[in-house]
C-alpha cells in the first residue's frame, strides 16, 4: 500500500513538472510585435526603489517617460500597467507591489473604469499571467476571467496554448525560461511619429454611470493606499481619443472630493503640457510618442515634487547607478528605433498583430 502511494505521489509530481514546463515552452513569449504581455514580470527583476508607481493601461504606460522623471526630478519609479488594464487588474498589480515594496505615491488612470465587467481572455493574459504565484494573483485571477475562461488554465498555461505546438518558433526556445526586458521601468518607448488628423465625434452615452464594480475595486485602492499611507492621485491623461465624457469626469471628480484625493483631468492642461499633436504621438493620437511622454512626465514630475515629499535619487549613488543603466537602455532603443524608421520607414518590432 505504502508502495502504491509513493508511486502515485511520484507520478502527480513528474505530472505537474511537466505540464509547467510544457506551459514554459507554449506561452506567448511577447518579445516581438505586441510586446506588453512582457511588462508585468519585468517588474520583480528590477532592483531600485520606486517612491511613485503609475498604476493603469496604456495611457500611462505609454505615454508617461520614467527616465525623463528621473532625469529631469530625481524621482524613482515604475509603471505597472498593462494593454486595456482594467480596474481590477490594477487594483491587485497595486497589491501585489506592497508585498515587495510601499512607494510614497500611486498615480492611478481613470479611463479604465469605463469598463464594469471583465472583457478578454487575450488582456487578462497578458497582465496575469507574469504575475509571480500568491493569493494576490489567485484573486486576480477570479475576478479578471470572462465566462469561457478557466481557472486551471492559469495554472498550467499548457492546457490553454497546447494548439501553439505546431507553431513553436526559434523565439519559444530561446525564451522559455528567460525574458529580454522590452520596456523601461514600464514604459514603453516609442520614437515614431503619425499626427492626429482628426478627431471622431464621440458617440452618445446610452448610461452615463460608471459601474459598481469599477468604482468599488477604486474604493478598495482608495482604502489600501490609506491604509498603507499612500498618497493616492487620480489622473486622466491628455489623450483626447477614445473620449473622456464630462458625465464620466464629474463622477471621478465627486469620488476624489469624497475621499480626499487629489484628481487632475489633463484634458485641460494640454497646452500647458505642450502637446503637439502633429507630431507628439505615433498613432494618430491614442498614443502618446517619446516626445510627448517626456513632455506628460515633466509636467507631472513638477506636480509631485511640488507637492509631495520626494527623493531626489540622483544624489543617492546606488540608485544614480542604476538609473544609469536604464538611461542607457533609453537611448539605445530610442536610436535602434531612429534607425529602423530612416532605413525602413517603420519599426520593425512593434505594433505588429502577431505575438512572439
Amino acid at each position: 500500500m505504502r508502495k502504491r502511494i509513493i508511486a502515485l505521489i511520484t507520478v502527480a509530481v513528474i505530472t505537474v513538472l511537466v505540464l509547467v514546463i510544457l506551459s514554459y515552452l507554449v506561452m506567448p513569449k511577447y518579445m516581438k510585435g505586441i510586446i506588453e504581455g512582457s511588462f508585468t514580470s519585468e517588474y520583480y527583476e528590477d532592483t531600485a526603489p520606486h517612491e511613485v508607481l503609475f498604476i493603469g493601461d496604456c495611457e500611462l504606460y505609454e505615454n508617461v517617460s520614467t527616465v525623463e522623471l528621473y532625469r529631469q526630478y530625481g524621482i524613482s519609479s515604475y509603471t505597472r500597467g498593462n494593454s486595456q488594464q482594467l480596474v481590477w487588474h490594477s487594483y491587485y498589480m497595486l497589491e501585489d507591489a506592497l508585498r515587495y515594496e510601499t512607494p510614497k505615491v500611486v498615480v492611478f488612470n481613470v479611463f479604465s473604469l469605463k469598463y464594469n465587467e471583465p472583457r478578454s481572455e487575450t488582456y487578462n493574459r497578458m497582465a496575469l499571467d507574469g504575475m509571480r504565484w500568491s493569493r494576490t494573483k489567485v484573486d486576480a485571477i477570479n475576478a479578471s476571467m470572462t465566462a469561457d475562461e478557466n481557472f486551471i488554465e492559469y495554472v498550467f498555461p499548457f492546457l490553454r496554448f497546447h494548439s501553439r505546438w505546431q507553431e513553436l518558433k526559434k523565439t519559444d526556445f530561446e525564451y522559455m525560461f528567460h525574458r529580454d526586458p522590452v520596456s523601461i521601468n514600464g514604459y514603453y518607448l516609442r520614437a515614431d511619429v503619425r499626427p492626429l488628423t482628426e478627431l471622431p465625434d464621440p458617440k452618445t452615452l446610452t448610461d452615463p454611470a460608471l459601474g459598481s464594480n469599477a468604482m468599488g475595486y477604486l474604493q478598495r485602492m482608495t482604502d489600501l493606499c490609506k491604509e498603507k499611507g499612500i498618497t493616492l492621485i487620480l489622473v486622466k491623461s491628455p489623450i483626447t481619443y477614445p473620449h473622456w465624457y464630462p458625465e464620466w469626469d464629474e463622477q471621478v471628480r465627486s469620488f476624489a472630493d469624497a475621499n480626499g484625493l487629489t484628481y487632475i483631468n489633463c484634458l485641460n492642461n494640454i497646452d500647458e503640457i505642450g502637446i503637439d499633436w502633429s507630431h507628439d504621438t505615433y498613432d494618430g493620437g491614442e498614443h502618446l510618442n517619446i516626445y510627448g511622454a517626456e513632455k506628460f512626465a515633466d509636467y507631472l514630475g513638477g506636480y509631485l515634487v511640488s507637492n509631495c515629499d520626494l527623493t531626489d535619487y540622483r544624489n543617492v549613488p546606488e540608485v544614480a547607478s542604476i538609473w544609469a543603466e536604464k538611461e542607457t537602455m533609453y537611448d539605445d532603443v530610442l536610436q535602434q528605433q531612429l534607425a529602423e524608421l530612416e532605413e525602413y520607414g517603420e519599426l520593425m518590432s512593434y505594433g505588429k498583430n502577431a505575438i512572439e
